[in-house]
């Protein structure tokens, strides 16, 4: 974990706790590395819900309930991320499929990422790319989706 995600998840950790606000996260590309940077975070046991690190794509469709079909689209994050807050009944949620490379996935380029994040029920996506090797891909991916959520936390309060 590196310095900017033990911050990001500190400021998460206070904006949630003094919010009373529960967040989970569905994870492909970054197979549980936002779930551990947030458990890792001040007080997680009061507003940390959980995550799922669905990987396979089972995981995507049998436990998130993903459309079957290619998985690293804007629809299968917004799904994902949709699928793990019915699951864990959370406030807020993260969802991250991808292309972690080192080639290219489902024609998609490696480095690109689809980020869902915000209420379970209308989640916002975000079309991401990043350089490097598949681990600076999964450390650039952590930090944007701590990010958003951070985000999300400060767009709730006003």
């Amino acid at each position: 974990m590196t310095t900017e995600h033990t911050e990001l998840g500190e400021r998460i950790a206070d904006l949630a706790s003094s919010d009373g606000v529960t967040i989970a996260v569905a994870e492909s590309l970054t197979s549980g590395a936002i779930a551990s940077a947030l458990g890792a975070s001040p007080q997680a046991g009061d507003w940390f819900a959980g995550g799922v690190v669905a990987y396979s794509e089972h995981v995507k469709f049998d436990v998130l309930g993903v459309t079957p079909g290619p998985v690293i689209t804007p629809e299968c994050a917004g799904q994902m991320a949709s699928g793990v807050g019915r699951l864990l009944s959370a406030d807020l949620v993260a969802a991250v499929t991808g292309a972690g490379g080192p080639g290219p996935q489902e024609g998609r380029e490696a480095g690109t990422v689809f980020l869902a994040h915000g209420r379970p029920d209308a989640p916002r996506v975000e079309e991401l790319h990043f350089d490097g090797e598949p681990e600076e891909v999964v450390t650039a991916t952590v930090e944007a989706a701590l990010d958003a959520v951070r985000r999300d936390l400060e767009e709730l309060r006003g």
